[in-house]
C-alpha cells in the first residue's frame, strides 16, 4: 500500500510541476512591474513648457493608425484630431483593412496566409502594427487615444511600451526605431502563438493582443536582449500607467475603445471582479477532485493487490482449491440427505 501511495503522490506532483511550467510566464507576469525600465517622470520635460526637448530622437516622427476605411467614426475623430494638431511635422498613416493587406502581401508575404486565416478583425490590426512598427518604425496609436502633449520626449528611446494594470503591458500605444529587435521578435513570433482558445476574447488577447505581446516582453527581458538606449540599441523603456493618461503630464487622453468585445469578454471581467469567490470554488473543487482521484487510486490499487496475491499461489494449489471446495459441497450434500 505504501508504493501505490508514493506512485500517486509522484504522477500528482508531476501533473502539478507540468501545469506550473506550461502557465508560469503568464504567473511571473503578476509581479513583474518593468521598474528596471521605467521611464522617469523627471526625463520630461513639464506640459506646456518652454523648455525645448534637446534629446536625439531615434523614433521617426511617424504615427501609426488603423481602422476598416479612411472613414473615422464620429466618437474617434476628436481624439485622432488631437493628435493631428499637435504634430503637425509627423506623419499621418491610417491604415485601412485593403491597405494593411496589400502591405503585408508585398513587404511580409510569408506571413499573408497565417493575416487571412485570423479568424476576428482585431487580429489583422493587432499584427499590423507590429508589422509597420518594425518595418518603419514611428508610434502606433488607438484611434481610442487622443493625444495630450507632443510625443517627442517619448522618441529619444529606441523602443518604449506602456504599462498597464494589473499585470502586464498594453498595445494601444507604443513605438520604436525600424527593425527594432524586439518588435521583429514580435512579428516572427505571431505565426507560432496562432490557435484557438475557445473564447474570442482569449483568443484575441493571448494570439496577437495585450497579453501575447506582454507574455513576449517578458521573454525579452530574459533573453539578454533588452540592452542598449541608443539608435541600435535594442532596450524597450516601459511608460508608467500614470504617465500614459493619469498625470496631469501625461501624454494620452483615453476615449471609448474595446470595440471588439463580446459577451465573452465580459464574463471574464466578471470573473475578476469576484475573484476572491472564484479562487474559493476552485480550491474546494480541486480538493474534491483530489480526495476522489485518492478514492479511485486506493481501489484500483486494492484490487491490483489481491489479484497479485492471487496470481502468486501456484496452479496445483488453485486448482486444489477448487476440488476442495467442490468436495466440502457433497460432503456437506451427502450429511442433509443423511
Amino acid at each position: 500500500m505504501r508504493r501505490s501511495v508514493l506512485v500517486f503522490l509522484i504522477i500528482n506532483l508531476l501533473i502539478i510541476a507540468f501545469l506550473i511550467r506550461s502557465v508560469f510566464t503568464l504567473l511571473t507576469l503578476l509581479t513583474e512591474t518593468g521598474e528596471a525600465d521605467a521611464i522617469a517622470p523627471a526625463d520630461f520635460p513639464p506640459l506646456d513648457s518652454p523648455r525645448v526637448e534637446n534629446r536625439t530622437q531615434l523614433i521617426p516622427k511617424i504615427i501609426h493608425q488603423t481602422y476598416i476605411n479612411e472613414t473615422i467614426p464620429e466618437r474617434w475623430k476628436q481624439p485622432a484630431q488631437q493628435c493631428l494638431d499637435l504634430h503637425g511635422d509627423y506623419e499621418h498613416r491610417l491604415w485601412t483593412d485593403a491597405s494593411a493587406r496589400d502591405f503585408i502581401a508585398a513587404e511580409y508575404p510569408w506571413f499573408l496566409e497565417a493575416f487571412d486565416g485570423y479568424a476576428f478583425p482585431i487580429q489583422r490590426a493587432d499584427a499590423l502594427r507590429y508589422f509597420v512598427l518594425a518595418h518603419f518604425g514611428g508610434t502606433y496609436v488607438d484611434l481610442d487615444n487622443g493625444c495630450a502633449r507632443r510625443l517627442d520626449p517619448l522618441n529619444s528611446y529606441p523602443a518604449w511600451l506602456h504599462r498597464t494594470e494589473p499585470t502586464g503591458i498594453s498595445n494601444d500605444v507604443m513605438g520604436c526605431t525600424p527593425q527594432h529587435p524586439f518588435f521583429l521578435y514580435v512579428i516572427n513570433s505571431l505565426s507560432s502563438y496562432d490557435r484557438d482558445w475557445g473564447l474570442p476574447y482569449i483568443t484575441v488577447m493571448y494570439t496577437t493582443g495585450p497579453l501575447f505581446l506582454s507574455v513576449l516582453w517578458k521573454n525579452y527581458m530574459s533573453s539578454g536582449k533588452n540592452v542598449g538606449d541608443g539608435l541600435d540599441g535594442g532596450r524597450v523603456r516601459i511608460l508608467s500607467d500614470a504617465d500614459y493618461h493619469q498625470n496631469p503630464w501625461r501624454f494620452f487622453n483615453t476615449f471609448g475603445g474595446s470595440s471588439w468585445h463580446g459577451d465573452d469578454a465580459r464574463f471574464i471581467m466578471w470573473m475578476g471582479d469576484n475573484w476572491l469567490m472564484l479562487t474559493v470554488l476552485g480550491v474546494s473543487i480541486a480538493l474534491v477532485l483530489a480526495l476522489a482521484s485518492w478514492w479511485i487510486w486506493s481501489r484500483l490499487a486494492a484490487m491490483g493487490h489481491q489479484r497479485q496475491e492471487q496470481g502468486r499461489r501456484p496452479r496445483w494449489w488453485r486448482i486444489g482449491s477448487t476440488w476442495r471446495k467442490s468436495w466440502d459441497y457433497e460432503m456437506l450434500d451427502s450429511s442433509r440427505h443423511d
